[in-house]
């Protein structure tokens, strides 16, 4: 174990994770040169078109008689579980900070992170090749976050490979050897895991106690699920078959389990039969925070959907849904996701590799609804709401959030905060110009245009990370929409009281733009309960009847509009109006 090092890379989107990976492959000899390419870790396209990492990816390499172990961890929030389980699997971390960029949101945020798990932090100034770069400014950052020396941060370019060895020398030198009883019985902790359709379930294991040989029998402590070592190996960064796999080694193990769920992240491996085995601590079970309806444009393709999405669940276990039926969309599947990016890979996933024209309503959060027999549900969609009469209070989640700005925005970002309910916590400077500041808001003013705005009037430079704190009781109402007398069921949404009268008027212009004009005048409404707190009229065609009239008594006239008049009361009784589908995208898109 003194010949191992376990480490992960740590950093805000887009300040050079993956391409530090490629070089660190490049320089070990992991990769042949032909077979190289950009973001190699990325496996899959859409990490390559968008340059994220959205899956972590561990990879095994060979340097100056060490054995390295890199975990390329993601960066969005959405993924900070992951992150987590990733940080407990390692005793190093690389924190890369942009030197054009400096320090952000998701870097303090990580680093925290990294500080809990009590890992040994190896500073890193990339991008120090760029016109614009700020590398001893943004030095100064980190010694001032960190309190470590300059001397302990190491300036590189991962695209030119400058510097590049150095932090691999840095790591060997500085990070502990992994800590572990060998003779103790098999613990190993599941940092991530994949669906292969003919392995089944491949899981990523980092080896705390004892040691694991091909073929024994597994135990998994949380889901109770019981499998066998079907292979083991090493990722460099393909999947290499071994005989064993020993304590502080990470590698993989092919359980033949059918469904990710059945080998959780965060859960601890051990061997049937054996007795008194403590699992490893910070499991947890990964909720949904983000709800949202998915239907297809076709009727007709709800079968493939429900297909599509059964064999994405397999490859992702935070990727809820349930069957759900709208008059407006007719039939399809409440989803919940992790967050927004989360939904956004979902669909963007169905959508390319099934081959499916997909809706999505509006994203919402998940409330807590406590019923008058003390009974708490989790309510997912408003449609659900039970009756006003037996609820007793309702809940929302809320978040701390933590927004790194130029302090010349401070004003615009409390007065933003404060519109969205938020309840100010502190600022705190660490540089002259740069501050972060900490308020706690609900999750559901968050997930909608948030960020845009916070982008918008920070001119591109804040950035934003945010956790969730819990659930606390909010004056919130069922609002209703409809349209010609009858309640959209796909538009009903949780709102807070004092912005109900907003959300609903702006709802009804939207729709009164995109709602095809019929021979009957429609009524649009917004309601809470049998309480209508907003309305508009779209009005009705109207045919000139009195055009063939040349003259004669004006009784003629009058005759023939009540004559329309009462032809229109009898299209309004009958009519119904029916919303064309690319009515309901425009208006999600919308809001």
């Amino acid at each position: 174990m003194d010949k191992i090092r376990n480490f992960c890379i740590i950093a805000h989107i887009d300040h050079g994770k993956s391409t530090l990976a490629d070089r660190f492959l490049e320089i070990t000899g992991t990769i042949n040169k032909r077979d190289m390419h950009d973001q190699i870790l990325d496996t899959m396209d859409l990490e390559q078109e968008r340059g994220i990492t959205i899956k972590l990816q561990p990879v095994r390499m060979n340097y100056k008689n060490y054995v390295l172990n890199l975990i390329d961890t993601p960066g969005h929030v959405d993924f900070s579980y992951e992150v987590s389980r990733s940080l407990a699997a390692v005793e190093g971390a690389i924190l890369v900070v942009d030197a054009s960029q400096g320090i952000e949101a998701q870097t303090l945020s990580n680093v925290y992170s990294a500080i809990e798990h009590n890992l040994e932090i190896i500073p890193v100034v990339n991008k120090i090749d760029l016109p614009h770069a700020e590398p001893d400014k943004v030095a100064k950052e980190i010694v001032d976050l960190l309190g470590c020396n300059k001397d302990d941060v190491i300036f590189t370019s991962a695209k030119t490979g400058q510097g590049v060895k150095e932090i691999l020398d840095r790591i060997i030198e500085k990070t502990p050897s992994p800590k572990g009883v060998i003779e103790s019985p098999l613990r190993a902790l599941i940092f991530d895991s994949f669906y292969d359709p003919y392995k089944g379930v491949v899981a990523y294991v980092r080896i705390v106690d004892g040691s694991l040989a091909h073929n024994q029998k597994l135990y998994m402590l949380e889901t109770k699920k019981e499998s066998e070592a079907l292979e083991i190996g090493y990722m460099k960064p393909k999947l290499q078959h071994e005989k064993n796999l020993l304590c502080g080694e990470i590698g993989y193990i092919v359980t033949g389990l059918k469904g990710v769920s059945e080998a959780q992240v965060g859960d601890t491996i051990t061997l049937v039969g054996t007795k008194d085995v403590q699992a490893l601590p910070g499991y947890k079970k990964v909720k949904p925070f983000v709800f949202a309806g998915i239907y297809t444009t076709d009727g007709d393709d709800y079968p493939l959907l429900r297909e599509a999405l059964g064999k994405l669940s397999l490859s992702d276990s935070s990727l809820e849904y349930v069957p759900e039926n709208s008059s407006a969309l007719g039939f399809g599947f409440r989803c919940g996701f992790l967050g927004l990016l989360h939904m956004e890979i979902i669909m963007e996933r169905l959508e390319r590799e099934f081959n499916l024209d997909l809706i999505a309503t509006i994203p919402s959060v998940s409330y807590e609804v406590v019923k008058s027999n003390h009974e708490v549900i989790n309510l997912h969609s408003a449609s659900d709401m039970p009756d006003l009469s037996q609820i007793s209070e309702i809940r929302e989640p809320w978040v701390n959030v933590e927004i790194v700005t130029p302090s010349d925005y401070i004003g615009p970002i409390l007065e933003l905060s404060q519109n969205r309910r938020g309840i100010f916590k502190t600022i705190d400077y660490f540089e002259e110009k740069r501050v972060i500041v900490k308020t706690e808001m609900p999750l559901a003013q968050i997930i909608t245009d948030f960020y845009d705005n916070l982008k918008s009037i920070t001119s591109g430079y804040a950035s934003m990370n945010y956790d969730f704190i819990g659930y606390r009781i909010g004056d919130l109402v069922k609002l209703d929409i409809l349209v010609a007398g009858d309640i959209i069921d796909t538009l009903s949404l949780l709102a807070h009281r004092s912005e109900s009268l907003r959300v609903g008027a702006n709802i009804l212009k939207k729709l009164k733009e995109l709602i095809p004009r019929q021979m009957f005048k429609i009524s649009l409404q917004a309601s809470i309960g049998a309480k209508i707190i907003a309305r508009e009229d779209i009005p009705a065609f109207r045919k000139d009847v009195i055009a063939k009239l040349y003259g004669g008594d004006v009784t003629r006239k009058n005759k023939l509009l009540n004559k329309q008049k009462e032809g229109k009361k009898k299209m309004k009784k009958l009519g119904r109006v029916e919303i064309p589908s690319n009515a309901f995208m425009e208006l999600l898109k919308k809001n």
